[in-house]
């Protein structure tokens, strides 16, 4: 078995024991399939809301999964030995974001059979799923980062979970708002409006939007994961 990949499956491993002991972290699960059962029964097109059913698993299980995990790391003092460990950067964020993202891709294909299937969307846009939720993971692995334990990371997490993974219930409560046009650049929205667009073009700019909140909180991730590295 390659080295590098030995490495990663380790840290995935004992991600998935830390977290099967954990009944608070490992319940999050629950959320995203509670709210499609939901929608699946009170709604006649449940699959309408894939959409926000998506935001909300990533948020709920990848993004707060993801931060669970480190901030864990960090509140038992084992997050520097594992930074200083010969694994690589890209080892270690690939490894802690494994299980992340098999309970995002798990969580999501069980909320599509309760709400009876996908909606049609234009073949480019399934490319969102992969962006939106690696934006999610990299948010994830900066909240974990910046917390000091697994009570912080929870905290810091609800503003994502309201904002990000619920944030489509309330625009229509606000849609008159002025500012609204400033929120409807947020990734969440723009990855619903993958759903709406009427052509390729609206399909690009939707993609370009993520893209951008992608790549911003990547590099906002790894230069916290070195600044870590050094601080601690």
């Amino acid at each position: 078995m390659n080295p590098s990949f030995q490495r990663m499956y380790a840290i995935f491993n004992k991600d998935l024991k830390d977290v099967s002991k954990n009944l608070y972290v490992s319940s999050t699960f629950l959320l995203p399939l509670f709210y499609a059962w939901l929608f699946a029964r009170g709604q006649e097109d449940a699959v309408a809301l894939l959409p926000m059913i998506a935001n909300l698993t990533f948020a709920t299980v990848g993004a707060f999964l993801q931060a669970a995990v480190i901030a864990e790391e960090r509140e038992k003092g084992t997050l520097r030995g594992l930074m200083l460990s010969p694994a690589s950067i890209g080892e270690i964020l690939t490894g802690k974001s494994m299980l992340s993202l098999l309970g995002s891709v798990l969580v999501l294909f069980l909320c599509v059979n309760l709400l009876g299937g996908v909606p049609s969307i234009p073949g480019v846009a399934w490319a969102g799923f992969a962006l939106i939720l690696v934006f999610y993971l990299a948010l994830g692995t900066l909240i974990g980062l910046m917390s000091k334990s697994l009570l912080e990371a929870s905290i810091f997490i609800l503003p994502v979970i309201m904002i990000l993974g619920m944030g489509s219930l309330f625009t229509s409560l606000i849609a008159d708002a002025e500012w609204l046009a400033v929120v409807e650049i947020l990734p969440n929205l723009q990855f619903e409006k993958l759903f709406q667009a009427s052509g390729n073009a609206e399909v690009l700019s939707s993609l370009a939007w993520i893209a951008g909140w992608t790549v911003v909180t990547i590099a906002l991730t790894v230069w916290w994961y070195q600044k870590r590295t050094v601080d601690e």
